[in-house]
């Protein structure tokens, strides 16, 4: 328990058109909504990482930061945003496990395993590895930092210099970590919720 979630949503949503794909409605509740439903009891604190007017986000009741550089570097720049704020306000937890906000069926068993992987740990299905799916030692911020600054926004590739370990997460029908791109997705997540009940229960 003793890690911050932190719910990447500082992306542009070019290929859903634009706007704030979190709050996008999936079974009547918003994806953020469902992202944090899943989380929650597996951490001990959340932030959300979103850049613009932090207002909007308000019903989730969460605290919002935004990336710490300028020009939307990308992902990374809101693990580091989630870096620098577990340092900041809680300084006793030592890992940060970033999750997209746009990923409602995440494991229950996410961060259990993550932890008991590595220090630094990503999570794959399926043969694919889901590089901002993972747990990230707040000691690397300024590696991380600094990696940024140079110009560097391959996620694999600063991953690899601190020997990242890989967690593979079975799955039957539903894959734990289907994020929702396009309308296309959004329409294939509502049939699968139809399909499968369950998903529904958090």
């Amino acid at each position: 328990m003793a890690v911050l979630a932190v719910f990447l949503a500082g992306g542009l949503a070019r290929r859903m058109g634009g706007g704030d794909k979190p709050l996008l409605r999936l079974g009547g509740r918003s994806l953020l909504d469902r992202a944090i439903a899943r989380i929650q009891p597996q951490v001990a604190a959340m932030v959300l990482n979103a850049n613009g007017d932090p207002a909007r986000f308000a019903a989730a009741g969460l605290p919002v930061v935004g990336d710490p550089l300028p020009d939307f570097p990308g992902p990374l720049a809101g693990i580091l945003a989630g870096l620098r704020y577990a340092a900041a306000f809680h300084p006793e937890l030592s890992q940060v496990v970033s999750v997209p906000s746009d990923t409602p069926f995440l494991p229950d068993d996410l961060v259990a395993r993550l932890q008991a992987a590595a220090p630094l740990a990503v999570a794959c299905s399926n043969g694919r590895t889901h590089p901002v799916i993972g747990l990230w030692p707040v000691a690397l911020a300024d590696d991380l930092e600094a990696a940024l600054r140079a110009g560097d926004r391959k996620i694999d590739r600063w991953t690899a210099r601190h020997g990242v370990t890989e967690v593979s997460f079975a799955h039957a029908a539903v894959d734990p970590f289907f994020n929702i791109n396009t309308p296309d997705d959004l329409a294939a997540a509502e049939r699968l919720l139809a399909l499968y009940p369950g998903l529904s229960d958090r």
